[in-house]
């Protein structure tokens, strides 16, 4: 189950957590990984090293998704580089927390530009060659707070929820072309968006989740996996929680 071999994907924010440790899982299933990276270079190519040294095959490519129209000619001249593109895992993201009443807008435009139209501009990228070859996998990463909301981060929680929308309606447009569509909403995820979090705060969140533990990159890996394979063929438009249960 879950085999990918033969597959091409394409991962933004590739180079650290969730979307680095999408890399390493899809690689494991046998795809060759693109790892779109912006400014960490050298993060990207030890991913790639590691990659290679398991096994499987890896490439860096660099990219500047808040940049929409260079976004989605990199990562189509990526397909066409590879011979195929077959799965994309828009992965990239930022945050600016903070009150509204605080937020500059140059914030909240920063964050739309990455968390939402960078992830836009990637698939636009992505479903050209998909629709010729008449298949393909779309991901997107977005979070529980795009469904349950959180004080302070009124911008980062409106790109993620805009994302829930995309996915459900270019599910409904690339059905026909033999393209899911789908997105993954993890809970509280150990990555380095969450080390800054102090003790205090990470006991109220553990104490707020179900399943008492904070997720892991891998959790949200196996998702990827998943929805990537041959065995999610009929998931399509779906947003799948991975959060322990802290909404449901």
């Amino acid at each position: 189950m879950f085999d990918l071999s033969g597959k091409v994907a394409f991962i933004t924010g590739g180079s650290r957590g969730i979307g680095r440790a999408a890399c390493e899982a899809l690689a494991s299933r046998g795809a060759h990984v693109l790892i779109g990276y912006g400014s960490s270079e050298a993060q990207a190519a030890e991913c790639a090293q590691g990659i290679a040294a398991a096994g499987g095959k890896a490439e860096c490519v660099q990219l500047d998704v808040s940049d929409a129209q260079a976004a989605e000619n990199t990562i189509a001249q990526a397909a066409k580089t590879a011979g195929r593109l077959d799965i994309l895992v828009a992965s990239a993201g930022i945050s600016v927390d903070g009150l509204l009443l605080r937020l500059k807008d140059d914030d909240f435009d920063r964050i739309l530009a990455v968390n939402l139209k960078g992830a836009v501009a990637s698939a636009r990228g992505a479903l050209k060659p998909m629709m010729r070859a008449r298949a393909g996998r779309v991901i997107f990463l977005s979070s529980v707070v795009g469904e349950a909301g959180n004080a302070g981060q009124t911008a980062y929680a409106a790109s993620k929820a805009a994302l829930l929308g995309v996915t459900k309606s270019l599910a409904k447009e690339y059905a026909g072309r033999g393209i899911t569509v789908n997105a993954i909403t993890p809970g509280y995820i150990e990555t380095d968006m969450t080390e800054s979090l102090t003790e205090e705060q990470k006991a109220a969140m553990h104490s707020a989740i179900p399943l008492k533990r904070a997720g892991t990159v891998n959790d949200v890996a196996a998702a990827v996996v998943y929805l990537a394979s041959d065995e999610a063929s009929y998931v399509t438009g779906h947003a799948l929680r991975v959060n322990g249960g802290m909404y449901v």
